[in-house]
C-alpha cells in the first residue's frame, strides 16, 4: 500500500501550490481516497487545515492561499472585490489602523466553509453577499506571487465600494479612491452600469465621476444607464444634489 501510496503522493504534490489548501472533496475526486488521506496525515506528509481541508507541513497559509483553493477546488462563485482588489492592484493609498478588512463579494446564496471561516485571519473578511452585478462580468486573473486569484477589476470594484457606503465604508474615502481612477475602460463601465441593480450605486458613481472631471467619462453613454425615479437620501442632514437626486455628506459636497 505505501509504495503506491507515495506514487499517488508524489503525483499530487508535484502539480502543489505552495502555502494553498488541498480539500478533503477535492483530493477524493482526484483518486485520493478518505483512507488514504488519514493514511498521509498519520505519516506526516499533510496535516489538517480545518474540517475537511489539509495543508502540507510547515506551510503558513493565509486567506490568498485558501482563496486561491476555494476558487479552485469548489464550484463556489466567491471572489476578493471593492477595496481589497483596488488595494491588490495598487489603486489606493490608504495606511489604515489595526488590520486591513479583507472584502469578498458572492451571490446571496453563497456560504462559506467552515474551515475557511476558522482560521484566526477569518476575522479580517467582511463576506458580502449581492446580486447587484452579473456573476462573471467585470472580473479578471491576478497574480499574486505562484497564485492566480480571481478578483474584480477596478471598474467593478469602485461600484462595489460604492455598494457598501454609506453604512460599511465612508463615503468620503471612497470619492479620494474614485479620484485616482483615471485609467478606467469606458466600453467595460457602460456594461457594468447598464446591468448594475443599485439606482444608489449608479447615482453615486455619475456624480463622483463628474466630481472628480475624469476624462474617460464622456465616453460612457449616461442615457444607457437606468436611474431609477425619486430622491435618494444616503445620509441624514446632508447636502441635497438635484443633478443626480442624491442627499451627500457636508465633507464629500465641500471637496
Amino acid at each position: 500500500m505505501a509504495t503506491n501510496s507515495d506514487k499517488k503522493l508524489m503525483n499530487l504534490l508535484a502539480n502543489h501550490v505552495p502555502e494553498t489548501v488541498l480539500l478533503a472533496s477535492w483530493l477524493k475526486e482526484n483518486g485520493i481516497s478518505r483512507d488514504l488521506q488519514k493514511y498521509y496525515l498519520r505519516s506526516g506528509w499533510l496535516e489538517h487545515y480545518g474540517f475537511g481541508a489539509l495543508k502540507r507541513p510547515n506551510e503558513n497559509v493565509q486567506w490568498v492561499g485558501a482563496m486561491y483553493s476555494l476558487q479552485r477546488q469548489t464550484d463556489l462563485h466567491v471572489h476578493a472585490g471593492g477595496l481589497t482588489s483596488l488595494s491588490l492592484q495598487g489603486l489606493t493609498h490608504y495606511v489604515r489602523l489595526g488590520k486591513e478588512s479583507i472584502y469578498l463579494f458572492s451571490p446571496q446564496y453563497v456560504k462559506l466553509p467552515k474551515w475557511f471561516l476558522d482560521q484566526e485571519w477569518s476575522k479580517q473578511v467582511k463576506h458580502v453577499k449581492t446580486k447587484i452585478l452579473p456573476l462573471e462580468l467585470g472580473l479578471l486573473e491576478y497574480k499574486a506571487g505562484a497564485l492566480d486569484l480571481r478578483i474584480s477589476s477596478p471598474e467593478r470594484a469602485i461600484l462595489e465600494c460604492l455598494h457598501l457606503t454609506p453604512h460599511h465604508f465612508d463615503l468620503v474615502e471612497c470619492y479620494q479612491v474614485f479620484e485616482g481612477l483615471s485609467n478606467l475602460r469606458p466600453k467595460l463601465l457602460q456594461e457594468l452600469l447598464e446591468k448594475c441593480e443599485s439606482i444608489k450605486v449608479k447615482r453615486l458613481f455619475l456624480y463622483m465621476a463628474t466630481k472628480a472631471k475624469h476624462q474617460w467619462l464622456p465616453f460612457v453613454d449616461q442615457t444607457k444607464i437606468g436611474l431609477g425615479k425619486g430622491d435618494r437620501i444616503l445620509v441624514k442632514g446632508g447636502v441635497y444634489i438635484s443633478q443626480n437626486r442624491i442627499s451627500i455628506p457636508k465633507e464629500l459636497a465641500a471637496l
